[in-house]
């Protein structure tokens, strides 16, 4: 007979909410087909990806809303695998050296595939630990992270009627509209993209340039005041001291903007990645306690799991499984190394150096998850300059090659060691990329209650589906335009302008005629910035990151100027919400005003990568030319006029 009920029987369990399901990844796999594609061709076109994750959030919530029983949760996840995937496309930035060098012939889809599979996956594996470390335990602002976060949470509070939901879609769909409509005008031509003036100082040249880009403006907004002033001390260094000394030496006539960028491309760039390398080393000193932290967190936390001692929302894969991973993925590595080193003149050597190059990619790829993970928490995953690492790795890449075989072995065994050091750094390549961009990702998951262990399983299906899509797409860009410099370029060729400069890198090294010169006074200057900063600090003054100052040396102005306002607009909007009676609110719509800034330009790439693409046309929309003084004077005022318009409309949604 049944007795009575047990006053202390549990309580029914809550029905789960619908988060790694079949039909979120097959979604974030398809959105993957169109970002990805769009990603490898404007990377390959103009040197620059844009981030997925955020028009990834967008599109997943459009969709899944039709869908009975999805969650917040759900769409994290769809936006994780687009985001892994699209990040991917940044592999764009050293394979096609192999074709420039004359090494590939085009990109066979297996090598390719492999190349960026692995390092992918390294870098899912590699990030894992560093989420207590960088994510949890932190300050940094992941402004990316945080903005699909906010995108999230408004598609989320639209549909469950959210009290404030109404003002905050109000404000990101604003900003979306006039950001793509703004990206929209200057690809007629109408509005310039860009406000730019070069001009002599004494016997050199300098000059200010800024991005007329809403996306670049909401993602200053994001990463706050003390990273903005970082790398607007990295742009005074770069274009207003070291660019007017370098041209001042070597005097030239003529056309000074061309004149300008040409010496910062040549010279600037290296003593940039002399200070990032030596920012990154030093931002890695810093880490590695908290790093280690969180292996031992990472460690605890999976023994708890087993005992259903940690919270769902804490639980990483376990560390056993990183560890097995990790391991798993070195054979494929092995073998696809084996590959490319049987029947050449390296052949003889073939076992050791696949030895030394499996620890080479598991010490650097390290190192680099951490660095990239660091950097893409300080300004975003956008602008977090990870062709700066490439650099760095493809230099130690061969600087071990150099050491293991020396310059003396003819020019057939130089160029079998450049293509295998431009493969060891597409490995390690790969784990910059994924490391830079899932930290991201894991803070949007932090932020809106996602399980840990679900959104790293998530990733790692992102990184196959990435890397399917990026081989058949380089083969068609390949087949249908070529790249500069490879044999055989013709007039319409892509410039794949990071790829040319790691490939020429490797070449220089192997060859012996690099630029040490500017990379080492980089690197001093590096030094004496890490002195500064740590007397800031020490005086309880606003910081200066290190390497927010060599990202302002390394990357055009034109990126980064427009950042720096952005930081200034977003520090004074948020000193007036400090006097409003609802601070948190208030500045919550600032953020996703910032964030539509970024969703609506961002979206807009991925529909001109297609029209450009199907038109066979640098510029298929434009409807003047030779309109260049009244498209600057329209574009910079229009600009200007466009976000005081937000940010006091914003201001009004808040009162």
């Amino acid at each position: 007979m049944t007795g009575p009920a047990s006053p202390s029987a549990p309580a029914p369990s809550p029905t789960p909410v619908a988060e790694l399901t079949l039909r979120g990844i097959l979604l974030g796999g398809a959105i993957t087909l169109l970002f990805t594609a769009a990603n490898v061709y404007l990377g390959l076109k103009i040197g620059l990806t844009f981030a997925t994750s955020i028009p990834a959030a967008v599109i997943s919530m459009a969709v899944l809303r039709a869908f009975r029983g999805s969650s917040i949760l759900e769409n994290n996840i769809v936006q994780t695998v687009a985001s892994a995937a699209g990040t991917l496309a940044a592999i764009i930035f050293v394979l096609p050296g192999l074709v420039m060098v004359g090494y590939w012939q085009g990109f066979p889809f297996l090598t390719t595939a492999a190349i960026t599979a692995t390092g992918g996956v390294l870098g899912v594996m590699f990030s894992v630990p560093l989420r207590r470390a960088l994510v949890v335990d932190t300050d940094l602002p992941y402004p990316e992270g945080r903005a699909a976060a906010e995108v999230l949470k408004v598609g989320e509070e639209s549909r469950t009627g959210g009290a404030d939901s109404a003002k905050g879609l109000s404000a990101i769909l604003a900003s979306t509209l006039a950001s793509a409509g703004f990206a929209i005008l200057t690809q007629t031509k109408l509005v310039a993209a860009e406000a730019a003036t070069f001009f002599r100082v004494g016997a050199g040249a300098t000059g200010v340039v800024g991005g007329l880009s809403f996306a670049l403006l909401g993602a200053g907004h994001l990463i706050g005041l003390s990273a903005g002033l970082a790398i607007l001390a990295g742009v005074a260094i770069g274009w207003w001291i070291v660019l007017p000394i370098l041209t001042a030496a070597a005097p030239q006539a003529g056309d000074v903007a061309q004149w300008a960028n040409t010496v910062f491309r040549n010279d600037v760039r290296f003593f940039g990645a002399g200070v990032i390398g030596v920012a990154a080393i030093w931002t890695l000193v810093r880490i590695a306690g908290p790093v280690a932290g969180g292996l031992r967190a990472s460690l605890a936390a999976s023994r708890g799991a087993r005992g259903m001692g940690v919270a769902l929302e804490e639980r990483d894969l376990p560390f056993a499984v990183i560890a097995g991973g990790t391991l798993a993925v070195l054979v494929p590595i092995a073998l696809l190394l084996h590959g490319v080193l049987a029947g050449g003149p390296l052949a003889g050597s073939a076992w050791l150096l696949i030895a030394a190059s499996l620890l080479f990619v598991l010490v650097v790829g390290l190192v680099i998850a951490a660095v990239c993970g660091y950097m893409a928490g300080l300004i975003g995953a956008s602008n977090s300059p990870v062709s700066g690492i490439g650099i760095l790795s493809v230099i130690a890449a061969s600087l071990m090659l150099v050491g293991w075989f020396g310059r003396g072995g003819g020019a057939q065994e130089t160029s079998a060691l450049v293509a295998y050091a431009l493969i060891v750094t597409g490995i390690v390549f790969g784990v910059a990329t994924i490391s830079n961009d899932n930290l991201q990702d894991l803070k949007t998951g932090q932020l809106v209650g996602a399980t840990p262990w679900k959104q790293q399983v998530a990733l790692v299906i992102g990184v196959g589906f990435g890397s399917l899509v990026v081989p058949p797409v380089l083969q068609l860009l390949y087949t249908s335009f070529g790249f500069a410099g490879m044999p055989g370029a013709g007039a319409n060729a892509l410039a794949a302008p990071q790829a040319a400069l790691i490939s020429a890198l490797a070449q220089g090294v192997l060859g012996g005629d690099l630029n040490w010169t500017m990379i080492g006074w980089g690197a001093a200057t590096g030094v004496a910035i890490i002195a500064v900063d740590e007397l800031l600090g020490r005086m309880g003054r606003m910081r200066l990151p290190p390497l927010g100052v060599g990202l302002g040396i390394y990357l055009p102005m034109a990126a980064t100027l427009t950042v720096v306002v952005g930081t200034v607009i977003g520090h004074f909007y948020d000193r007036w919400a400090d006097g409003r009676a609802d601070v948190e609110g208030t500045k919550r719509l600032g953020v996703l005003t910032a964030t539509g800034m970024i969703v609506g330009e961002s979206l807009w790439n991925v529909v001109f990568a297609g029209i450009v693409y199907e038109a066979g046309n640098d510029a298929p929309l434009a409807l003047v030319d030779g309109f260049e003084t009244p498209a600057l004077i329209a574009g910079t005022l229009l600009f200007a006029a466009i976000a005081w318009w937000l940010y006091r409309r914003t201001r009004r949604l808040a009162a």
